[in-house]
């Protein structure tokens, strides 16, 4: 079928038509049903359908309920970072067109001190969340006998703990915020062995990696609203010595206007051994279901 379409005049001439001269609002009640790229896509098609991309209405439906919450969020954490405006002079607020914020809360935002950050898929818009190894508390964190924090590209907060050795493992953590609605799937992001670079190669020391396949480590999760899940796993060396993303529970959340306060932790205390070789990026929140590209994903 092509774009144009002849019809009838009063004059009873016959016209051409296309789909440039469709109404805004009959373009805009079809865009609702396309995902945010593909919005974007067939604005380029011609003026009615960007006209109709940019349309609050197409672009409400897309956001997460409580966006308002995200998007105050990311104000603040704009404002702090850029001061009167950011470097091309403009500045995020409130008052934004609906594409402006969903576009806003795509990018990552970091919250409580730069330690946690938040962003929203750019196809469906839910919510992801991470959280640095240095908003845990770690038992012995402090001595360097034990841990020591690395700089890595291969974070998203460019530091990760790394373990040498100890006999009780035992990594914590909390976060309050407030989900939009939905079920949510809560991950330990983790690596056997220390990853460096060699004139540009990708290595993976693994000298100080013993003790995971002794006793299994035990992940622990719980909300304020008392959901609760475990899950023990055997840690094992990836193949390419990459990183994997240790699936600890669910959560389900049905009010966006009360913080939803989660407690997570893993540890192996088996003192019968040592184990070590062990590097802590962060815990990962997802919509329930979502895989990350690429990710190497451990489940029960």
């Amino acid at each position: 079928m092509g774009a144009g379409s002849s019809i009838l005049g009063a004059d009873g001439e016959w016209g051409e038509t296309s789909l440039g001269d469709m109404p805004e609002s009959c373009v805009a009640a079809v865009l609702l049903y396309l995902d945010p790229p593909e919005i974007c896509q067939v604005a380029r098609l011609n003026r009615a359908f960007r006209g109709a991309a940019s349309a609050d209405c197409v672009w409400a439906v897309k956001l997460p309920a409580n966006y308002r919450y995200l998007a105050a969020l990311a104000a603040a954490a704009d404002d702090e970072v850029h001061g009167e405006g950011d470097g091309d002079g403009k500045r995020f607020s409130l008052a934004a067109t609906k594409k402006e914020i969903y576009a806003r809360l795509c990018r990552p935002t970091r919250f409580d001190a730069g330690i946690k950050e938040f962003w929203i898929l750019k196809n469906k818009g839910g919510l992801c969340i991470s959280v640095s190894s240095k908003a845990m508390t770690i038992t012995g964190i402090d001595d360097r006998r034990y841990w020591s924090h690395l700089a890595t590209e291969e974070s998203r907060f460019h530091s990760v703990a790394y373990l040498q050795q100890i006999w009780w493992l035992e990594v914590g953590g909390e976060l309050e915020f407030c989900f939009p609605p939905g079920s949510y799937s809560l991950f330990f992001h983790l690596h056997l062995g220390r990853p460096y670079r060699r004139m540009g190669r990708r290595l993976c020391a693994t000298e100080h990696v013993h003790g995971w396949d002794v006793t299994p480590t035990r992940f622990q999760l719980s909300t304020s609203d008392e959901q609760q899940a475990t899950s023990e796993y055997y840690l094992h060396l990836h193949e390419q010595g990459g990183w994997k993303l240790y699936h600890v529970g669910d959560f389900v959340i049905s009010n966006s206007d009360e913080p939803m306060k989660l407690k997570f932790s893993m540890m192996q205390i088996d003192c019968t051994h040592t184990k070590g070789g062990l590097c802590v990026d962060s815990v990962f929140i997802y919509p329930k279901g979502y895989k990350p590209e690429r990710a190497n994903i451990v489940c029960m």
